[in-house]
């Protein structure tokens, strides 16, 4: 028995031996054996070729990203704490616009502290030799904007010239149309795969605003941010989670529409977060149930599940269990639909909304608002040069009793807000926008000035540790101020 097993053994290594001797003359003198194997003209050679060129086309355009940061590394017991560590994390990514900006997925730089930007050297046309170079171009990127709403983030890198991809109207997806997902699975660079529409509109949560595209080309960890481009090169959707038992590719990908992508980018190159607009109506998916328990003229669409008090719905006449028929004459059958028209639409302006009350329709002129939070509010106070915290990296802004007033899920009446992450300052500081400073290495702080003095007081490698509230725990911080200061 040993004796076959071994000449099978020898046999394996011999075809393995001359495999890897063939594929050396391969890439040795590849236009030899591409004039030995030329294959006739036909279908499937033009589909290759095809494909080719697209990847030719999208390929200098995507980019891998890597970050750097803080996040929670262990379950914490109850409310009262959370363990802050390091953390690293790839994604991928795509330039939207030649400037430098790129967009990619909220998650992929969430916690972040320090963001770089792999971007494609030389000729990244998916032959033999751009894929075994080793040459990378790694340079450092900037945190413009942040939707964890939508789940997508715009990055800006300077001084480089990009590609830009074209983003393909929403509206022209259709169900089993190719598209290929580009991105960096698990960290594999320049990787593209191949599938189909499976759905132009997937709802993974009824009263969720937000609805995906599905597709089967394969998409795992690594990923998220990544272009699914159609067979034009124009991206119909950014690659962002996946639906799996196994934890990899079991075709079930989803991506954020193109539609949705476009709007985001504006808002968060102008804003750095969404301006939300609304009506002051919150909205519910009618169920076969619900319609029968609250016995609905109808079975399907949406209802008015609130009116909120002094908001332009209610001044304009819309009621609770209302059901909504259209949106400036659009039929109004999904949450999603009702909430990318908002999007859509400038604060001031104004919205024809139509209901179903009982067996009446009804019409109203509701006017838009932009619905802004506290922190939005509280940036706006914040001046890049008065404002401006350089050793930590950010602009911080002092409570007092007109910032206590618009932010009343503090703690206490006092601090330094962080407002924003300053350009060019500090190094990796485990802060974020919002978190509140209360102290430093024990000391309270509640000017600027007084946090300013306490950190020039500190020598280059000195200890620090900040008491934060962060949403609305309380936690340390701490980190080593490399630099001088």
């Amino acid at each position: 028995m040993p004796a076959p097993m071994f000449r099978r053994h020898t046999a394996l290594r011999s075809v393995s031996l001359a495999f890897a001797l063939g594929g050396a003359a391969a890439i040795c003198n590849p236009s030899r054996v591409a004039a030995q194997n030329k294959p006739e003209d036909n279908t499937l050679r033009k589909l290759n070729e095809s494909v080719d060129a697209l990847i030719r086309k999208v390929s200098p355009s995507v980019v891998q990203i890597l970050v750097a940061g803080y996040g929670p590394v262990e379950e914490s017991h109850g409310n009262t704490s959370v363990v802050i560590g390091r953390q690293k994390a790839i994604g991928s990514g795509f330039v939207i616009d030649p400037a430098g900006y790129i967009i990619t997925n909220a998650h992929v730089v969430s916690g972040a502290q320090v963001v770089q930007v792999v971007l494609p050297s030389g000729n990244p046309d998916g032959s033999l030799q751009s894929l075994l170079s080793t040459k990378t171009n790694i340079v450092p990127a900037r945190v413009v904007g942040v939707s964890r709403e939508i789940d997508l983030a715009l990055l800006k890198v300077e001084n480089v010239k990009l590609e830009a991809l074209a983003v393909a109207p929403y509206r022209n997806l259709r169900q089993g149309e190719v598209v290929l997902a580009f991105g960096s699975p698990e960290g594999l660079r320049n990787t593209v795969t191949l599938g189909v529409v499976s759905s132009v509109a997937r709802q993974i949560d009824p009263d969720s605003p937000m609805v995906y595209i599905q597709t089967d080309a394969p998409i795992n960890p690594g990923n998220s941010g990544g272009p699914l481009v159609n067979v034009d090169g124009a991206v119909v959707g950014v690659n962002t989670f996946i639906l799996s038992q196994s934890g990899g590719n079991e075709g079930l990908g989803f991506a954020i529409p193109s539609s949705v992508v476009n709007v985001a980018y504006q808002q968060l190159r102008k804003f750095g977060h969404l301006h939300r607009a609304q009506i002051g109506i919150g909205l519910q998916s009618i169920t076969p149930v619900l319609a029968a328990a609250m016995n609905l003229p109808r079975s399907y669409g949406v209802i008015v599940s609130d009116v909120l008090p002094d908001g332009p719905a209610v001044a304009a006449g819309i009621r609770i269990g209302d059901v909504l028929l259209s949106i400036d004459g659009r039929m109004a059958e999904s949450i999603p639909y009702v909430s990318f028209r908002l999007m859509s639409v400038n604060a001031g302006e104004k919205v024809r909304v139509e209901v179903l009350r009982g067996q009446e329709r009804l019409a109203f002129e509701v006017p838009v608002i932009d619905h802004t939070d506290s922190m939005d509010q509280i940036s706006a106070l914040a001046d890049p040069e008065k404002n401006v915290v350089r050793p930590l990296g950010i602009l911080g802004i002092e409570i007092d009793k007109k910032v206590a007033e618009m932010a009343p899920e503090l703690r206490d009446p006092f601090g330094i807000i962080v407002a924003a992450r300053a350009a060019g300052t500090g190094g990796e500081i485990p802060l974020n926008t919002g978190d509140v400073i209360r102290s430093l290495n024990g000391e309270p702080m509640t000017t600027l000035d007084r946090l300013r003095t306490a950190l020039a007081a500190l020598k280059p490698g000195a200890p620090v540790v900040l008491q934060i509230q962060r949403d609305e725990r309380l936690l340390y911080v701490s980190f080593t101020l490399e630099q001088p200061l």
